[in-house]
């Protein structure tokens, strides 16, 4: 019942997303996702290279 005025906020939001005009950095945001991006991949690459099931050989014998 007390939606009305979250709804028309959410409206209000969207419409200003959507029709005003942003200046966006294209270069710096290259660059954020190209530094981010490879450091994340190494430490990914990492966490799955890892045998989560190593130290239980020992509780098995």
């Amino acid at each position: 019942m007390g939606r009305g005025r979250a709804k028309a906020k959410q409206t209000k939001v969207a419409r200003e997303l959507k029709y005003s005009s942003h200046d966006t950095d294209f270069d710096a945001l290259q660059r954020e996702l190209s530094s981010s991006s490879s450091d994340d991949r190494h430490e990914d690459d990492k966490r799955y290279d890892e045998d989560p099931y190593d130290g239980y050989d020992e509780y098995r014998r």
